[in-house]
């Protein structure tokens, strides 16, 4: 059985509220848990005390049991001072698609002919 560490949704429409769960990675993402872990309200500011609370004790030893924490759990985890979280960086994602560097070379060539007879 796969445990994840994830956020389970409550509170209003457009006025989210998260509970911090251990569930079981095949049930519904509200649905059933094994022991809740804290609280997340992303609504309140981000040096708010009261934004994260969790029992990090409990974390741990789940962590430690082989449960797996979400990315946005383990940033959670890592704004308190518990985990690591390696920087992700896809600088492929990054670069201009083909359309964008055709475009861009049209404009140097362009500016390249424009700058050469004002010589």
């Amino acid at each position: 059985m796969s445990l994840k560490i994830r956020l389970s949704r409550g509170g209003a429409k457009k006025r989210p509220h998260y509970s911090i769960v251990v569930a079981d990675a095949r049930m519904p993402r509200d649905g059933r848990f094994i022991e809740k872990l804290g609280t997340f309200d992303p609504l309140k500011k981000k040096d708010d005390a009261t934004r994260v609370v969790m029992d990090i004790d409990s974390a741990k030893s789940w962590i430690a049991k082989g449960a797996q924490p979400t990315d946005r759990v383990l940033r959670l985890l890592v704004g308190l001072g518990v985990g690591e979280r390696a920087a992700h960086n896809n600088p492929e994602k990054a670069k201009p698609k083909k359309k964008a560097q055709e475009r861009a070379a049209a404009a140097a060539k362009a500016a390249e002919a424009a700058a050469a007879p004002a010589e």
